[in-house]
């Protein structure tokens, strides 16, 4: 079946509490989307996020983002009062998150509801950390002992605890008690609150496509509490880390900084942590989108402490393994492969094999510098079995792409869309219909295309600090209007459930 939706990060909704959270405006945007006649709404991974902002550098695999409780409901259950609100957050109406501002105020405002919340005692919280104990527990102790300790990466950490030795680990979860409990108690109201959004979104026809970093960051629970996972050295430093090679885009290539994986362990092991990873995901999302999925196949070596990724090396991925591991074990599941750069034979074999749908994304059919693997864009080349962007959040939004490319690549777009006289605003809107009009199954349009948004709403620019993760949807956004015009583009396209 044909289908569209829309992709649009949940830190990006309205809110006057400086950020998108799960919110009264979220269920509001569950109804603009089934009023457009959508069935998706793709966000991006909702962890913690550490420096830089980003939700692909997350505290934890596991954890959710507290800046996403709401704190309305934390007001409904009586452990915050509505003026403490007031008070304590950002109530101003922006187009930007202030992140360093919600650092400062967001945790002492969620640390009042805790200790009214007398949480110890419910039978809900209780089970909740029984539940995941598997990972809860060991985030929690990091984040109390990374506050502990003012803020600093675990590798700078006395070895005692950087090393997990028992009577260390022992001595913090008695001095910080409350705070370890405190983590826990996030975890607990991020939980009930996202699973009360999406039981409200799935019974209104609308399925979350959540995304998964292929990476876990280095300064994470998970790294601290399961080096064995990654490749470190005796002192738990990364022999290797993660990235991509130089390119066209990028003369250095990219340095992510991630440590790699262990994969002769994790085969060993049958990919038991990989199992709970995806286990936890599909609890959370109704399809799955896998980030990197080509590193999979062949991954990026960088030699740590490497300035740039210019002496990195490929190496083997596990491959289909992993993959029928996760058929065998949590069963036929929906994943969408990221499957964007540059792609070889044995990437597209693995894709192919595990029947998983691919991505193609409009912007790159028109790349000039890209000219091996644009083709592999151009709509009429799509399989059924894929999954068509206008753009990604890596990407520029169409406006600010339409204005910045090439003048021969702005004739390659006219050309192709049959619209040789068309301004930027009408070939916006044209790709926009081109997407939907493909034969992929399933379209996702970033909200801003829809809006013929410039770059001044553009998600992240790889590479790239401070000015990422930021855009958000001003109040009044989502009309009545927009949704009839969205749902007759949907409609026109046989893309209406």
């Amino acid at each position: 079946m044909r289908s569209a939706g829309i992709l649009f990060p949940v830190f990006s909704l309205p809110s006057r509490y400086g950020i998108g959270c799960f919110s009264k405006e979220a269920y509001r945007f569950v109804d603009w989307l089934a009023k457009a006649g959508q069935t998706c709404w793709q966000i991006l991974p909702l962890g913690p996020t550490s420096y830089g902002d980003s939700p692909y550098q997350s505290f934890s695999v596991f954890a959710g983002n507290p800046y996403f409780i709401d704190p309305d409901a934390l007001v409904e259950e009586g452990t915050l009062t509505r003026e403490e609100c007031e008070a304590s957050l950002i109530t101003e109406e922006s187009g930007s998150i202030d992140y360093g501002k919600l650092y400062e105020t967001r945790y002492q405002l969620l640390y009042k509801a805790y200790q009214r919340s007398d949480i110890s005692r419910q039978s809900g919280f209780q089970e909740f950390c029984r539940e995941n104990e598997y990972w809860l527990r060991d985030y929690a102790i990091f984040m109390a002992v990374k506050n502990y300790l003012g803020g600093i990466s675990w590798d700078q950490w006395p070895e005692d605890i950087r090393k997990r030795w028992g009577y260390s680990m022992e001595y913090y979860q008695r001095t910080l008690y409350y705070e370890i409990e405190f983590q826990e108690y996030l975890q607990y109201q991020f939980s009930v609150q996202w699973k009360k959004l999406k039981a409200y979104a799935g019974s209104m026809g609308i399925r979350i496509i959540g995304d998964i970093p292929i990476y876990a960051a280095y300064d994470s629970a998970d790294a601290w509490a399961h080096p064995e996972l990654f490749q470190l050295d005796s002192e738990n430093l990364p022999t290797a880390v993660a990235g991509c090679p130089p390119d066209g885009f990028s003369a250095d290539g990219q340095l992510w900084g991630n440590p790699l994986y262990r994969w002769d362990y994790h085969l060993q092991t049958g990919f038991d942590w990989w199992m709970r990873r995806l286990d936890h995901c599909f609890r959370l999302y109704d399809i799955l989108r896998i980030d990197h999925f080509r590193g999979f196949d062949e991954y990026f070596s960088i030699p740590y402490g490497e300035k740039t990724a210019k002496n990195g090396h490929w190496e083997k991925g596990p491959g289909i393994a992993l993959f029928d591991r996760m058929q065998e074990v949590l069963g036929s599941r929906e994943v969408i492969a990221e499957d964007l750069g540059y792609v070889t034979d044995s990437v597209r074999e693995l894709v192919r094999n595990t029947g998983f749908p691919g991505m193609k994304v409009l912007e790159f059919a028109f790349d000039s510098r890209d000219t091996g693997s644009a083709s592999d864009y151009l709509p009429h080349n799509y399989p059924v079995n894929s999954v068509v962007y206008t753009g990604t959040h890596d990407n520029e939004t169409l406006m600010g792409w339409l204005t910045a490319i090439l003048p021969g690549e702005k004739k390659m777009v006219q050309r192709y869309l049959n619209r040789p006289e068309a301004t930027d605003e009408q070939l916006c809107r044209a790709m926009v219909c081109t997407a939907l009009q493909s034969v992929a199954r399933l379209c996702v349009i970033p909200l801003q295309d829809y809006l013929a948004l410039g770059n001044e709403a553009r998600i992240n620019k790889p590479s790239t600090l401070g000015c990422n993760w930021k855009w958000r949807a001003p109040a009044g956004t989502f009309t009545d209007s927009l949704a009839e015009e969205i749902r007759e583009l949907s409609s026109v396209y046989g893309r209406l459930s």
